[in-house]
């Protein structure tokens, strides 16, 4: 369904989930000028955007209510399921011709149930999954993919446009999280590939401020991953986009290729550390994997003599 209403600065947003990358985005647009009311299960993080002129809603219906276009950015497709559909109740709150962009990393299939439902009402929904790190938020410089009707994905160009450097319409519900899972599959199989050389270099003796310097300037290395590198060297494993997300996409990332009968051995090799790790239950960068490379490379073992 593509509502005709255009969206402008004069277009009042909703926004809820005010996370690592939620809290980002909802200030992107607030300063670009788009009247806004937020909400968070943690009020706190909510009156933090009223700082800058939000409005802060005491429910996700209170919001849905007030305003024109809904975006989200929620953990997990518990939370976009309640939030929409259960106890949060958007889809039923909101008034007719509301446009709904959820940007959470969700599966295929539970991206196509909410627009169904919207569809069911009357409403113009759209999956438009974000990839890129708290600092490219900040920045406005993420890009985007974007499932759903066409015409909608092209009328939500003044929302992309105030937090996003480039965005990607992808085809039908459930094409723009497709998208995301094909990107972060590389994310993380990447950084684990990273963390594997570096422990390989440690290994060998390379002093490591000069590895992971040298590392960071080849060809080799993606940009997302160089700057992980570059915290590394630091030792600081700060979250800017959290282990335990990571260990999410995994599991969504493996179920979809199991939906499909694809077998993804290296990808599930990195999942299988990237649990371990997570299971230490500390909010840490993805990136933490190199910590725990370098630590396994530096266990004394015994070489076995040559036969």
């Amino acid at each position: 369904m593509s509502v005709d209403e255009k969206i402008t600065l004069r277009t009042r947003l909703g926004f809820i989930g005010l996370g690592y990358l939620g809290s980002r985005i909802a200030g992107r647009l607030i300063t670009a000028g788009f009247p806004t009311v937020v909400y968070d299960v943690n009020r706190a993080k909510a009156d933090e955007l009223a700082t800058l002129g939000a409005e802060v809603a005491n429910t996700p219906d209170d919001l849905a209510s007030k305003v024109g276009l809904v975006l989200s950015s929620l953990p997990d497709e518990r939370a976009v399921q309640s939030v929409y559909l259960g106890t949060g109740n958007v889809l039923r709150s909101v008034r007719p011709g509301t446009r709904i962009i959820e940007l959470s990393t969700i599966s295929p299939e539970a991206s196509k149930r909410l627009y169904q439902a919207a569809q069911q009402l009357n409403l113009s929904s759209l999956d438009v999954a974000v990839s890129g790190s708290t600092a490219s938020a900040e920045a406005g410089t993420l890009t985007l993919f974007g499932g759903g009707d066409s015409e909608d994905f092209e009328a939500a160009t003044p929302i992309f446009s105030a937090v996003a450097s480039q965005w990607f319409y992808m085809g039908p519900a459930g094409s723009g999280v497709a998208m995301k899972l094909v990107v972060n599959t590389l994310l993380g199989v990447g950084m684990q590939t990273v963390a594997e050389a570096v422990a390989l270099g440690s290994r060998l003796a390379l002093p490591r401020e000069l590895l992971l310097e040298t590392l960071a300037r080849t060809a080799v290395i993606a940009p997302a991953l160089a700057g992980k590198l570059a915290s590394a060297k630091q030792n600081n494993y700060a979250p800017q986009f959290p282990l335990r997300l990571m260990r999410k996409d995994f599991g969504l990332i493996l179920n979809a290729a199991g939906r499909v009968h694809l077998a993804m051995p290296a990808t599930e090799a990195a999942a299988i550390v990237n649990d371990t790790e997570a299971a230490r239950g500390g909010e840490e960068d993805f990136s933490i994997v190199i910590r725990r490379m370098e630590e396994q490379a530096a266990v004394d073992h015994v070489v076995p003599p040559a036969a």
